[in-house]
């Protein structure tokens, strides 16, 4: 949510940033801008919409500067406008901020610094107050580096913010709690910025930034400072993956790239962690047998995408490992007081590893005790580094704000977590084990074979892509996907979908069949498959038009559907590895026959740093 790019070197800082901005457009953004510092005049250029109207408003204007700040903005408080794009400034116009997340007692500090400053406001922004803030201290001490120190110690909330001063034009000052920040490290030159794709195509070599630290960054050297001001050590972080794995590689959008890598993703995932008797081995999870049997419950925390491998998570351990798990979403779950205690494992899902709601209750979980485990897709984001063990999906740089493969991956993650567990805890055998492992290296395979079919469903996309209401149904591990492909719909479509487990239609949402509605129907387990057919009859009745998922060879379902995708044939309990996938593609060819903004869509951001 939101960008952040700042660069101070010998090049022209214009371009660096805004080069940096477009890779940071998955992360959703309303406005963006722009502020450099020239022949020691603060400079700021902002204008509402994509990066290219800020572009168009600069013109040719070099904007010449080595040092300057930028910002790809999501609207929280105050509308998309160009008076509340970033980057915003002090009434003197002399210090400049860009900033994630949200300030919390921001009226309160606004309503003082009007009163006791004389402060006049522009925009309708909590960020701006950090601006005035800063520019009002700036007064009396003269110093940057202090004015952010002063300011954070009044400001209540969860915040990533870099500031340039009009009259300190050798350095940029950065801060961060509960939003991440990184510091690229080049040669005669650094980076600052919100996400690593911002800065790859410039450096390798990145600082990750912990909570409540801030960095004095100049043209040669990255300081880092704690919360008590002591100089913190860190080692460079080095990616090793490049700028070319976050280019669309022929494809028209990324979501579609990025579900053609699912089979790659999955291997990547299962393959490198087995050893030479097909054994998996779990680097980064320490958990003994012992501690296994400690765990009197499990939970699982996540949004969105992510609470939705959660819920397939939830059922696989159960099965396997036979501990209770409840699947909580993130920004409820420290709202209700859980019961959690030494012998509560957390597992908390997301993709970025710096979805602030999952944040907040991985901390309240390790507070009470509990052992944390982690699912990310991200090496050394905040909810990895705050783990106690970590599980990295290993499905490489997603753009599209629409998850696919980070969500597959989260799959794998939960069934070799689950086998692992039950096979230490002896609630699985060894034989049972190997055949699980057998059945799970056979789905990239399977599904690389499916992904050749994906016109068929491109044609029933055209064919249905008019409606305006879409029911998911499912039962057992389908209704998990349900909800998981209902979201997919609706995120990029903006079609209002709903997903409901199938035995649950009776009970009120029946009332809302007509003829015509639209009803995708997931059948995909073989033991559930009679009480399918019978809820889809049910829908039939009403008038339904139903397009149906089963695995190739069951054509009971057919014969009550309209339309019929078929995926390969695989063992119950990972049908959703592929029963996913032609949902994530219907989503795609519906959007792209509306005229969407797939990996862009509107109000969405791809990390999601504030409550």
């Amino acid at each position: 949510m939101c960008g952040i790019v700042g660069y101070i070197g010998k090049d022209n800082a214009k371009d660096i940033i805004i080069d940096g901005l477009r890779k940071l457009e998955y992360r959703g953004y309303d406005s963006a801008g722009i502020a450099v510092i020239r022949d020691g005049k603060l400079e700021v250029k902002k204008h509402v919409g994509e990066i290219k109207n800020l572009e168009n408003y600069i013109g040719d204007d070099p904007m010449t500067s080595n040092i300057g700040i930028g910002h790809t903005r999501w609207a929280t408080h105050g509308a998309p406008s160009d008076v509340n794009a970033h980057p915003h400034y002090s009434m003197d116009e002399t210090i400049a901020i860009v900033h994630n997340g949200i300030i919390e007692n921001y009226h309160e500090l606004k309503e003082e610094l009007i009163r006791e400053h004389g402060i006049v406001f522009k925009s309708e922004t909590d960020t701006e107050v950090i601006a005035q803030l800063i520019g009002v201290i700036y007064r009396e001490k003269k110093d940057l580096l202090e004015s952010v120190y002063a300011a954070v110690d009044r400001m209540r909330g969860a915040y990533a913010v870099v500031a340039i001063a009009q009259d300190e034009p050798d350095k940029i000052v950065a801060v961060r709690k509960d939003a991440p920040l990184i510091i690229g490290k080049g040669k005669g030159a650094n980076y600052v910025a919100s996400d690593i794709p911002a800065l790859l195509k410039y450096v390798k070599e990145i600082f990750l930034i912990e909570n409540n630290e801030t960095v004095l960054v100049t043209a040669d050297k990255v300081t880092i400072f704690d919360e008590n001001r002591n100089e913190v050590k860190r080692d460079v972080f080095h990616v090793t993956w490049d700028a070319d794995a976050a280019e669309k590689e022929g494809y028209d959008h990324f979501m579609m790239k990025e579900i053609f890598e699912q089979p790659k993703g999955l291997s990547e995932t299962l393959n490198r962690r087995l050893d030479e008797t097909g054994k998996i081995v779990l680097e980064g999870i320490t958990m003994t047998k012992e501690d296994i049997e400690k765990f009197s419950k499990v939970y699982i925390v996540a949004c969105g995408t992510a609470y939705h491998a959660g819920l397939v998570g939830k059922y696989i351990i159960e099965s396997l490992v036979k501990i209770p798990v409840e699947v909580d979403v993130a920004s409820e779950f420290r709202y209700r007081d859980p019961i959690i205690d030494e012998n509560t494992l957390f597992i908390a899902i997301s993709q970025s590893g710096e979805t602030l709601d999952t944040l907040a209750a991985l901390r309240e979980a390790k507070s009470k005790g509990a052992r944390v485990l982690s699912v990310v897709n991200v090496v050394g984001s905040s909810v990895a580094r705050e783990s106690d063990d970590v599980f990295y999906t290993w499905a490489g740089p997603e753009i599209a704000v629409a998850s696919t493969k980070a969500y597959t991956t989260q799959l794998m993650c939960m069934y070799m977590l689950a086998l692992y567990m039950g096979l230490e805890m002896g609630t699985i055998t060894r034989e049972f084990y190997d055949q699980f492992v057998k059945d799970l290296q056979a789905v990239p395979e399977k599904l690389e074979a499916f992904l050749k079919k994906i016109g068929e469903i491109e044609d029933v996309a055209k064919q249905l892509y008019n409606r305006e209401q879409v029911f998911f149904i499912g039962r057992g591990l389908d209704s998990a996907v349900s909800y998981e492909g209902s979201l997919k719909l609706k995120e990029i479509s903006y079609i209002n979908s709903f997903a409901i487990a199938a035995g649950e239609l009776k009970h009120g949402t029946i009332a809302l069949m007509e003829p015509g509605t639209l009803v995708i129907a997931l059948a995909c387990q073989d033991f559930l498959y009679e009480k399918m057919v019978s809820n889809i009859q049910e829908i039939k009745a009403r008038g339904a038009y139903v397009m149906g998922i089963a695995k190739e060879g069951n054509d009971s379902v057919a014969a009550h559907s309209d339309r019929m995708i078929y995926i390969p044939q695989v063992r119950d309990e990972i049908v959703p590895l592929l029963s996913v996938v032609p949902l994530q593609i219907f989503a795609y060819y519906v959007a792209k026959e509306r005229g969407c903004n797939i990996d862009k869509p509107k109000n969405l951001a791809k990390s999601v740093t504030v409550e």
